[in-house]
């Protein structure tokens, strides 16, 4: 009962931090993000046992590129040829993550691998979830509330089927917990809440909320079970302490960190085909 409280608690205050972030200013917002990627930088280091600083510089200058300068001063096509670059590495090594998770060997990474998958892995997917309310040259604060709620729904719903549900598990070998039924019970909460999002926010059609909230879930999943394997083959249970009840920030973001390069390259197609 403790333990409960003390999780719900650091529950509630992570969740009022983000929202009141977002509907304070832009600033704010790319602030606290810039802060919790240098957080899931270092535990992610700790893990994979990376030494040395140039990983915190390199996720810098790139947050900096990104986030400000080529917002500022540069033409609309060179800024999104610029984007195109930064998702296509981040898409690769998201892939590699994937095989990696699926494969039955424990593949060794080498330091430099552990230093290209840190950056794009964690340090491009927390500049993607922070690009993605920049949208027609403005700030959609409700589309990113939207993102989050999705992440938050699949998260509980999946925790709660499963436990209620599941019996055949997921991915076993990884995360024992996960089962299928949770899984899917992620999904279908998390469809049911893109439908509301649509009936109250307006940012997106029906469709592509429902097309946004399957890649969400799909690749949330996979996050959190390829920082699951990350931590298995560390021999640890948590990625830190830094959040009461929750473990380290990269627990409590390893989903929104892997979706969101995902969700943001979702967000342009569909603006492009409709």
């Amino acid at each position: 009962m403790k333990e409960l409280l003390k999780r719900s608690i650091t529950g509630i205050i992570y969740v009022l931090l983000i929202i009141s972030a977002i509907w304070l200013n832009t600033d704010a917002f790319d602030f606290l993000f810039m802060i919790f990627g240098i957080a899931c930088l270092h535990e992610f280091k700790k893990m994979v046992q990376l030494k040395g600083y140039a990983i915190f510089i390199i996720f810098l200058l790139l947050w900096w590129i990104y986030i400000y300068f080529i917002n500022d001063a540069f033409t609309i096509n060179f800024k999104q040829n610029t984007i195109y670059i930064l998702m296509v590495l981040t898409l690769l090594t998201d892939l590699v993550l994937i095989r990696h998770l699926v494969s039955v060997k424990e593949v060794p990474f080498t330091k430099i691998q552990k230093f290209i998958t840190g950056i794009f892995y964690i340090g491009a997917g927390c500049i993607f979830l922070t690009m993605i309310p920049y949208q027609n040259e403005g700030f959609s604060k409700l589309l990113i509330i939207g993102i989050f709620i999705l992440i938050w729904v699949n998260d509980s719903f999946a925790y709660l089927t499963g436990r209620l549900f599941g019996k055949h598990k997921l991915f076993e070998r990884v995360s024992p917990k996960k089962t299928v039924e949770g899984f899917l019970g992620g999904l279908v909460f998390s469809i049911a809440a893109s439908v509301l999002l649509f009936k109250y926010t307006k940012e997106m059609n029906l469709t592509n909320w429902v097309v946004l909230s399957f890649v969400i879930v799909i690749f949330g999943t996979l996050g959190d079970l390829i920082e699951s394997k990350f931590k298995r083959s560390a021999g640890i249970k948590d990625s830190g302490a830094i959040l009461p009840g929750h473990g380290g920030m990269l627990d409590r973001l390893d989903s929104l960190v892997f979706a969101a390069p995902f969700a943001y390259a979702c967000i342009q197609f569909l603006k492009y085909v409709s």
